[in-house]
């Protein structure tokens, strides 16, 4: 046309637009606004229209309100474009002030595409309130037999309602699409009802790819790694196409499983349809869940390196921290990022803020944190959690709590995520303070929230069984869940915490479960708390016979008897466990100082200061001893294999953290330590001692929570 000099109108302008917003071709969408206001064609409606649909497909919502703002006229479609380009950016709360605006201009009435973006900011935004109004909205405007309405109204009461909200939905809907169905499927995925999603599968119409994926991807979500692999296998049968998101789905779900066979062969299958980015992070992923970091490694390195992106260097970050090495994808992090190779976004921060959780490394998570601040990312609820979990766990949970209020948004995880905070401080009075305003905000509670409260009243500061009674038989009756074996063990420990063994015992013999041995194991260490060798040789022999590979079962049974002071019969057990060749997971503690992570194992030597620490040790313990500290020797033979080594007892690796701890910081400082495993009763016995003589307030987080010492008393009722 330009060639021919044949000038454009207005409707080769919104064409050619068009084809620029879907091939998303912004350069030349640049071009071609330049040429509409040389022209004077920006006064004309639906090609403004036109410009902000290709600005808002490529997610520049500025542009968008930019045009927007110096339209001298619009209608419907302008303002609902703008909306809808607000709600892709997440920008919830500002489409909401861009509808009540448009409400203001009598000129326009809403629509089917007003009410649904506006749905669909209610979803993304877990806005209860809003999302109801607006439900009420369109009842009143006439538009309850809606298609489209009713297919967001399904995907707003999947995030913010309840399945009856969504099965009601979907029994009065007069005209049902594919669509529908498929949203359907999603819906009883997120609320954890397999079978129902896979029943509403096989009785739609019609089905397309977006079906299974939604099938695969809800295996996925829900843990079921072999049935999402055998769905897939029938896919290929039915000759079904596969997508890309298909192929994500199923190969995150051979992760699951955990079997290097199946992802060879997943990986093969996958190249010979040719990789994108999306499918390569997988198969990172699927590997580190493999613990094949090599093959992960392996995998990137293959990748391009003008293409290495930040999704693909999170999961081998992520894959570092899920096998065991923080330190490493600590350092991968920080590496990478100085290069330059990184990118930090939301998903990254989440990750990596989780990993300062694990380690306990406050200093970098409160750069972190700074650096979401700075950068926008506060408002994401993702990052919002990750900074809630990650205080927490590094003992501040006077921040943990700061942070979920100022949060602009929570969905469940900030919810949970606040109430793990409280647990891991054995706070259980104010776990269960934030259920009651959990439940008075109306947020549908998962199976995830219901076994965190049941654990909370493990930690009440009185006993609370009949209410802990009350909410067990409440957990179908009221939130239609079904108890899974991890809900009958946090009972079982409840129970056997406040010294119920007999009706423990007997709800643990009476559980439906085929495989019951996490229910046994929590009568088990409860058994240890209280020390009944009784009902804990019952227990043993149960998860003995569910699982006679477990060596951490052996593990317990030794506890018990250590604890109980019958050293014989745990050297019996411990003899055992070296017959059919068991090890026990080493005991590892850390202390991190001058943002160096400094890692001790019993009797290690390895340390720079190894003298120091011993000689400083030898110190405190002959002060201790002078304060009353009487050395535990039951727990002798539970650590070792020569139990007459008596002073074997004195170097175990959370007093060596802890002596260099005393060494390096200032005095009344206080001291933070890691350990990996239970701390044992000697230790905490000589903690409370070292409070004392160096009066000096010492945190130490193991696989229960924290122990804060001060002035000789611990806060948690375990030993």
């Amino acid at each position: 046309m330009w060639k021919f000099c044949v000038e454009p109108n207005e409707f080769t302008f919104v064409a050619v637009l068009t084809a620029c917003t879907r091939d998303l071709d912004l350069e030349l969408g640049f071009q071609i606004h330049g040429v509409v206001v040389k022209l004077g064609f920006l006064d004309y409606v639906f090609v403004a229209n036109a410009l902000m649909g290709l600005y808002g497909k490529s997610g520049v919502l500025d542009y968008v309100m930019k045009v927007f703002d110096h339209m001298t006229q619009r209608d419907i479609a302008s303002w609902n474009t703008v909306i809808s380009s607000a709600v892709k950016e997440c920008m919830y709360d500002r489409a909401f002030e861009l509808f009540r605006s448009m409400e203001e201009d009598e000129r326009f009435w809403i629509d089917q595409f007003t009410l649904s973006s506006l749905l669909s900011a209610s979803a993304g935004g877990l806005a209860l309130k809003e999302g109801r109004e607006i439900h009420t909205y369109t009842l009143k405007g006439g538009f309850g037999s809606n298609l489209i309405v009713n297919n967001a109204l399904i995907g707003f009461y999947t995030k913010c309602g309840s399945v009856r909200n969504v099965d009601a939905l979907f029994s009065r809907m007069p005209v049902k699409d594919i669509v529908t169905w498929t949203q359907m499927i999603t819906a009883y995925m997120e609320f954890g009802l397999v079978d129902l999603a896979l029943r509403t599968f096989y009785e739609m119409p019609e089905r397309n790819s977006l079906s299974y994926t939604a099938i695969l991807a809800g295996f996925y979500r829900n843990g079921h790694g072999e049935r999402a692999l055998n769905f897939f296998l029938q896919m290929l049968d039915g000759g079904v196409y596969v997508p890309d998101s298909s192929l994500t789905s199923v190969i995150s779900a051979c992760g699951l499983l955990m079997d290097a066979k199946i992802g060879e062969q997943m990986q093969g299958f996958v190249l010979k349809f040719g990789l994108n980015e999306c499918i390569e992070s997988a198969l990172i992923d699927m590997w580190t869940r493999c613990g094949r970091m090599t093959d992960a490694q392996k995998l990137l390195n293959q990748w391009p390196l003008e293409k290495n992106n930040s999704v693909m260097w999170t999961s081998i970050i992520s894959g570092h921290a899920r096998n065991g090495k923080p330190e490493k994808a600590l350092s991968i992090f920080h590496q990478k990022h100085c290069e330059g190779i990184m990118a930090v976004d939301e998903v990254t921060l989440t990750v990596v803020l989780g990993i300062c959780g694990t380690l306990g490394f406050l200093e970098i998570g409160k750069q972190l944190h700074c650096y979401a601040i700075k950068s926008g990312y506060l408002t994401e609820i993702e990052c919002g959690n990750g900074l809630i979990s990650m205080h927490s766990k590094c003992g501040s949970m006077e921040d943990s709590v700061k942070i979920f209020k100022r949060m602009p948004n929570h969905d469940i995880v900030s919810w949970n995520a606040l109430i793990s905070g409280y647990l891991l401080h054995r706070l259980g009075d104010d776990a269960l303070s934030v259920w009651e305003m959990m439940d008075k905000d109306v947020v549908k509670p998962d199976a995830v929230s219901l076994l965190l409260i049941l654990s909370a009243y493990r930690y009440t500061k009185v006993d609370l069984v009949d209410h802990c009674r009350e909410f067990f038989l409440a957990i179908k009756s009221k939130h239609n869940i079904d108890p899974a074996v991890e809900h009958y063990a946090a009972f079982v420990s409840v129970l056997g915490q406040w010294g119920y063994l007999e009706e423990a015992e007997k709800f643990a013999s009476a559980a439906h479960f085929e495989n019951k041995a996490s229910i046994w194991r929590a009568l088990l260490d409860s058994c240890r708390l209280h020390q009944d060798t009784s009902v804990g040789n019952r227990a043993a022999k149960q998860i003995l016979a569910l699982q006679p590979q477990d060596p951490s079962t052996y593990t317990l049974v030794s506890n018990l008897y250590s604890a109980a002071g019958r050293w014989h019969c745990s050297e019996a057990v411990k003899e055992e466990m070296r017959v059919k060749g068991f090890r026990k997971h080493p005991s590892r503690s850390w202390i991190i100082l001058q943002n160096i992570v400094h890692t001790f194992h019993t009797r290690d030597k390895s340390h720079a200061r190894t003298k120091d620490i011993y000689s400083g040790l030898d110190i405190l313990i002959l002060e201790c001893l002078k304060a009353g500290y009487v050395p535990d020797n039951s727990y002798v033979l539970h650590e070792v294999e020569e139990y007459q080594k008596k002073d074997f007892l004195l170097y175990h690796s959370a007093k060596l953290a802890l002596t260099y701890g005393l060494l390096i910081t200032r005095r009344g400082n206080p001291i933070r330590i890691v350990k990996n495993i239970l701390l044992c009763g000697d230790c905490h016995t000589f903690f409370r001692y070292v409070s004392i003589v160096t009066k000096r307030d010492i945190a130490l987080r193991d696989t229960s929570g924290f122990h804060h010492f001060s002035n000789g008393k611990c806060s948690c009722r375990d030993y």
